[in-house]
């Protein structure tokens, strides 16, 4: 399931038309992004006015779409860019709680080598 999903997050540049459904969006991911829309990765769409959001993931033997539509407010995204944005698991998280997610620094991992 998506909650043990560890593949790369793909935010895609531009905003789509949210009237596509999972076959529209694999031909974007394949045409556009150049990527395979069955290599495990999750792929994250944006409507034009930043209150929806798509994600499609391949899962084994089928795709899973998530579509979430905010009542109230707007996601932050990034500024639209050229190329597809790869997120960490945080930004991903910090995107879908409304934050901006390329403002928010996480503290690093640590492997702890010291015991008291």
């Amino acid at each position: 399931m998506l909650l043990s999903f560890n593949g790369n997050i793909w935010l895609y540049p531009t905003p789509i038309d949210f009237r596509k459904q999972i076959d529209g969006i694999v031909l974007l991911i394949a045409d556009h992004l150049q990527l395979n829309p069955t290599s495990g990765q999750l792929f994250l769409f944006r409507n034009r006015t930043a209150n929806k959001i798509k994600m499609l993931w391949w899962d084994r033997n089928g795709f899973w779409l998530c579509y979430k539509r905010l009542e109230k407010g707007k996601l932050k995204f990034p500024a639209v860019i050229d190329q597809a944005l790869e997120l960490t698991r945080d930004q991903l998280g910090w995107l879908l709680s409304g934050l901006d997610c390329m403002k928010q620094i996480s503290l690093p991992d640590v492997n702890a080598t010291n015991f008291y």
